[in-house]
């Protein structure tokens, strides 16, 4: 389980509930509101680690028996509640929150509820939730996460403070990744590039054969495109539109190539380049086109992204894309 000093960036946040722990003004109640993967269940773990350490300070001393049990998965007044469905429900909130909170901790000073992808209370769940963040017992400290905060009623919104995760310095997770996950530089600096300044995406490309394959897929058509027939051009076109779920990120490592275009064009030097290892094809590419040219595919691979989120067809847009791309 994470202690604040395993975390990346954030630390506005993190003195934020240091000092209130510090000056002994824990709020009953947190929304940590985020994209998926920003740190919001990190920063949660660790907060609940903190208040519940019996060293009793604004960090986790790592070795008490309550955050060795925290660790472990088993401190008996740190309740991570469980959602089965795809909603959580009110019988869930009734049962692991509500009801539970009328017992007092069992070994420390307060009693931690995580709950996880709250923006999927159903609205009766929200309601059972509220009546006990509204007079909670004065032990009980109730973090909620989300990514949409427009999906929490009003009256629970007021009763939380809310505290807004944004995406991290590149840097800094390129160097979590090397001296920490011990990845190379160029395996660190691809995956934070590509994550969008969220650490749990940084890690999950850092790991996975998959975005690599995709990186491979990605340069395979960059570098190519020119020389493409129309048949292979459909044929790149079937293969990203059928990885719907990951065809976004392929956009963006797209759009970063061609900004690495853009920026040796304009710079002449390959050492500001993402893609350092591709410095040939991306010289290449910058004599070949135009500053309006390729700022042009920029441009419109971004208005596809926002285009894919509306009802498109898909195989249709990366087509005109694809060959908007082809034409000198």
């Amino acid at each position: 389980m994470a202690s604040f000093r395993d975390i990346v960036g954030h630390e506005q946040i993190i003195r934020q509930l240091q000092n209130g722990i510090r000056q002994k003004k824990v709020s009953h109640a947190y929304l940590f509101c985020g994209e998926t993967g920003s740190g919001k269940r990190l920063m949660a773990d660790a907060f609940a680690k903190t208040l519940l350490c019996e060293a009793g300070g604004i960090e986790a001393c790592g070795t008490c028996k309550s955050c060795k049990q925290a660790e472990s998965g088993n401190q008996p007044d740190l309740r991570a509640v469980v959602r089965e469905k795809a909603s959580l429900g009110v019988s869930e909130i009734r049962e692991q929150v509500t009801s539970d909170a009328q017992i007092k901790p069992y070994s420390s000073a307060y009693k931690v509820y995580i709950i996880d992808e709250a923006d999927k209370l159903t609205e009766e769940a929200q309601n059972a939730l509220l009546k006990t963040i509204e007079e909670p017992p004065e032990y009980a400290v109730f973090l909620l996460l989300a990514t949409k905060r427009e999906a929490l009623l009003p009256t629970v919104l007021s009763r939380c403070v809310t505290i807004s995760f944004y995406p991290v310095e590149t840097g800094k997770i390129r160097k979590f990744l090397m001296e920490k996950r011990k990845l190379p530089d160029y395996v660190a600096q691809n995956a934070a590039a590509f994550s969008g300044g969220l650490i749990g995406r940084a890690i999950l490309f850092a790991e996975s054969e998959d975005f690599f394959n995709l990186r491979q897929d990605v340069l395979t058509l960059v570098k190519n495109i020119d020389a493409f027939s129309m048949a292979e051009i459909t044929e790149q076109v079937k293969k990203f539109a059928a990885q719907k779920e990951i065809l976004s990120d392929a956009l963006n490592m797209m759009a970063l190539w061609y900004r690495d275009v853009l920026l040796y064009k304009a710079t002449r030097n390959v050492n500001f380049l993402l893609y350092s290892d591709e410095s040939e094809a991306i010289m290449a590419r910058a004599e070949k086109q135009s500053y309006e040219k390729l700022q042009g595919v920029v441009d419109r691979m971004e208005q596809l992204k926002q285009r894919l989120k509306a009802n498109v067809n898909t195989e249709m847009a990366l087509e005109l894309l694809f060959l908007f791309m082809k034409e000198d």
